[in-house]
């Protein structure tokens, strides 16, 4: 059942960017503070109403891998949608409800955030999952105090308060204060959420993802996700067709 569903739960992390022109490179300004590297990262964060588009994923667990593209649809701090070709896979998620069917084999699931936060091995809502997709840090770094290292490339932030069950690494680009990394460990259980933003791009003059890489280690298992960001229109009117069909099986997830 585990391997049936990843990798529809999958699609729910994606979204999708037309390769118009990426960016890279950005000067390193070693004197900045904590404070002032985390107020920058939100005053850069990406201002919409829609995004819809199309995006490749490429995905392997060690024993299946799978690459497919699919269509996508997200109204800021309302809804995401997906769906593979001819409806075949469909996957709906708001603030209150994870949703998705797929007619290859009749089945649906219906529920909330739970699930997938065993998949990834970290508590998710939908702001977390919305940011995941945008280059915006899952956790609120308003709420807690930081230290910064500086490399070539990036800023790296981690609690100045260090907790004993996780460990916490946010690294942030410098021209445009994206996050380029951000992870999330629970070292005694081997669990990891690492999401690497390879590149970004600019898509009608705001900054957009045009590569992600996540890597989820739980229970000994890990699975590696790979995101090419493609043809994104942004602010359009866009719907959300969804129903589930008549018939299907529900899939009880434990």
């Amino acid at each position: 059942m585990i391997k049936k569903i990843i990798p529809i739960v999958i699609l729910l992390f994606i979204t999708s960017c037309k390769s118009t022109k990426v960016v890279t490179g950005g000067a390193i300004n070693t004197n900045l503070s904590p404070k002032a590297i985390i107020k920058s990262h939100y005053a850069n964060e990406i201002d919409f109403n829609t995004i819809s588009g199309k995006m490749k994923i490429d995905y392997n667990d060690g024993e299946n891998s799978q690459g497919f593209s699919v269509s996508l649809r997200i109204e800021k701090d309302k809804a995401i949608w997906i769906s593979a070709p001819l409806g075949i896979v469909k996957a709906y998620i708001t603030p209150e409800r994870v949703s998705f069917y797929n007619k290859l084999d009749n089945s649906y699931f219906d529920g909330d955030f739970s699930y997938l936060s065993k998949i990834l091995g970290t508590d998710l809502d939908f702001e977390k999952v919305q940011n995941l997709l945008l280059g915006q840090a899952i956790l609120d770094l308003k709420k807690g105090k930081y230290q910064a290292t500086v490399t070539a490339e990036s800023y790296n932030l981690k609690p100045k308060n260090a907790a004993d069950l996780f460990k916490i690494l946010f690294q942030v680009e410098p021209k445009h204060f994206k996050i380029a990394k951000q992870q999330i460990s629970q070292p005694e259980k081997n669990n990891l959420l690492n999401i690497k933003y390879s590149n970004y791009q600019e898509v009608s003059n705001r900054i957009l993802p045009n590569e992600i890489n996540i890597v989820a280690k739980m229970d000994g298992k890990e699975s590696n996700i790979d995101i090419e960001y493609r043809n994104i229109e942004l602010d359009r009117k866009v719907k959300f067709p969804y129903s589930i069909p008549n018939g299907f099986k529900e899939i009880i997830l434990k």
